[in-house]
């Protein structure tokens, strides 16, 4: 498993896709913040990853702002963490609340995010391609070497088919003042997790009963009553501190 010592922290980390050592060709966009914001030069170390779970540590070749030249020196493969989030939320009307969640949860740690349709859905369409980048940033941002799955909008009743998730624990997070089922106390640890978040309005009770029927289990995230985004923060931030 990589370790990162304290000067780790002040890296910077750049994003590749589709590596191919010991030469790397950065895209234009990394490679203009490398040359013109950081002001990186020929024999500068830099660190890159293909959010796969490589770290690949590089010195400059050539610094060009349309299209930066590296070698790579050293590869390390990051160890998957034994356990697996996936959140499955229905977006929120504003889709800056939603950019908001995703890049917080990114810092936090997920793996894979499913947006829902329901029946009380205040937005049944997102601009996938804008949360995929603030994903990217913020892995960046917080040395994350795999970069999680980001799904497109799903109905509800395809993510409750019971032969898409199996071996998964399997949760639904409503307003209910009488179930005090905490998602901390019902999640096992080391496990791969499925959570459900409903809209503002929160899931139709028809959803919930289909949900029970799908084996899914009412859990409780506090008792607050909390918007969708601070919903979904909560569920991630929960769930990583049961397997710390």
């Amino acid at each position: 498993m990589l370790f990162l010592c304290l000067r780790d922290f002040h890296m910077q980390l750049f994003f590749q896709e589709n590596i191919s050592p010991p030469l790397i060709s950065l895209e234009p966009d990394e490679s203009k913040h490398l040359c013109r914001v950081l002001r990186k030069k020929q024999g500068d170390q830099v660190f890159v990853t293909n959010g796969e779970g490589t770290l690949f540590e590089c010195v400059i070749i050539e610094a060009n702002p349309k299209k930066t030249s590296l070698k790579v020196i050293k590869t390390t493969e990051v160890e998957k963490e034994p356990f697996h989030i996936h959140l499955a939320i229905a977006p929120t009307k504003s889709p800056d609340r939603m950019e908001w969640m995703v890049e917080k949860i990114t810092e936090l740690g997920f793996h894979e995010l499913t947006l829902l349709e329901t029946m009380n859905s205040e937005r049944s369409y997102l601009k996938t391609d804008r949360l995929e980048k603030k994903i990217i940033s913020a892995c960046k941002q917080s040395l994350k070497y795999r970069v999680p799955t980001l799904h497109p909008i799903s109905k509800l009743d395809e993510v409750l088919d019971p032969g898409e998730f199996e071996g998964y624990q399997k949760f639904i997070a409503y307003v209910d003042e009488h179930h005090d089922h905490h998602l901390f106390d019902s999640a096992e640890p080391n496990g791969k997790y499925l959570i459900l978040i409903g809209p503002e309005g929160d899931f139709d009770p028809i959803e919930i009963e289909k949900a029970f029927e799908a084996g899914f289990k009412p859990v409780s995230l506090g008792k607050a009553r909390l918007r969708t985004e601070t919903a979904g923060l909560a569920a991630v931030q929960m769930l990583q501190t049961l397997n710390r």
